[in-house]
């Protein structure tokens, strides 16, 4: 890590938050006060024919989202849609930000080892491919000497996860929470490694604080300019690298943290997952997953397990079985 940007990662901020559900509509207050002459006594009102009301206007039906989503044909060497990613999230060098450096690495590795059996198991037709997903920069409480409140990850500390991921022939994300940085400042200096056929992206939203506030204060967002940015830079590496097609990841658990979204370009030689990140209870996710990924089609989707915010309030973890009941079914799964 560079000792201009070596900011303790004591301060690291990775709670996600998941909001509430809409109000239902059915909950909402109709109620009105009566008319000022509802009260009247004259006897000649009581006997008065009330003027035909005009029906209020019918509002067209939403589109039913499609998905499949019309899109780029995948190229030689793409790992979707006939492969589902099975990945494992956080950061070495914290254990509460994620099962990556929660356990020790042999323990951690035996556990994704584990975990991807049970996926094979409860879909034996699309094979499984296990994934490192590291958070190489990381969102600070303190702005640090440039302002940007975020932490990199020194080079070494990703090439402990990509010789780990090694051992598995497993591939690896990159995972950015750019703060007040940009993906423009940030991708560049990742190249050598997002040109390696392994190794592919994420972004989280939910850090990037380009309106405003630091990062735990309120919920970041991307743009689809933001979006399509990655993806070019991304689509230039793959062509002048000649590599296979990159997973490109965006992390939502509400709507604003993605703005635009039908703006969102999709290239072949990027393939854009759209990924559930939201904790809480099974229902919750299943409808934040309705609203924030299904209701808003991209390209692919993702759903993310929490080991601890999941089950804190007595709540199972989902199993494959649950999450393979969703509609799409997540072809990114990922284990925090």
């Amino acid at each position: 890590m560079h000792q201009a940007s070596r900011v303790s990662l004591a301060t690291a901020l990775v709670a996600l938050t998941l909001t509430a559900p809409a109000r239902p509509l059915g909950a909402q207050d109709t109620t009105r006060a009566p008319r000022p002459d509802s009260a009247s006594t004259n006897s000649d009102s009581a006997t008065a024919t009330a003027a035909p009301k005009s029906p209020p206007p019918v509002r067209p039906a939403k589109p039913k989202p499609v998905w499949p989503v019309p899109g780029p044909m995948p190229l030689p060497g793409s790992i979707l849609p006939d492969t589902r990613i099975v990945a494992f999230y956080g950061n070495p060098l914290s254990k509460r930000m994620g099962i990556l450096g929660a356990l020790p690495p042999e323990r951690m590795l035996a556990k994704l080892d584990t975990v991807v059996a049970e996926w094979r198991a409860a879909d034996s037709l699309t094979p499984v491919q296990p994934a490192l997903h590291l958070i190489a920069v990381v969102a600070q409480a303190s702005a640090g000497r440039d302002g940007k409140y975020r932490a990199r990850m020194a080079d070494t500390l990703i090439d402990r996860v990509l010789s780990w991921a090694q051992t598995r022939n497993a591939i690896v994300f990159l995972d950015l929470q750019v703060g007040k940085s940009t993906l423009q400042e940030e991708l560049p200096r990742l190249s050598k490694y997002l040109a390696l056929p392994n190794v592919h992206l994420g972004i989280d939203p939910e850090f990037s604080m380009k309106r405003g506030g630091r990062p735990g204060q309120r919920i970041g967002s991307f743009d689809a300019a933001d979006i399509n940015f990655a993806t070019s830079y991304l689509a230039g590496l793959v062509t002048q690298h000649n590599l296979p097609p990159k997973v490109f990841v965006v992390h939502r658990f509400t709507r604003p943290m993605v703005t635009n979204s039908r703006k969102i370009t999709l290239d072949p030689r990027v393939q854009i997952v759209m990924h559930m990140d939201g904790w809480g209870w099974p229902s919750l996710k299943r409808e934040s997953y309705r609203r924030y990924i299904y209701e808003e089609p991209v390209q692919f989707t993702g759903f993310k397990l929490f080991y601890r915010n999941d089950t804190k309030s007595g709540h199972p973890l989902m199993t494959p079985a649950d999450i393979l009941k969703l509609e799409p079914k997540p072809l990114y799964i990922q284990y925090q």
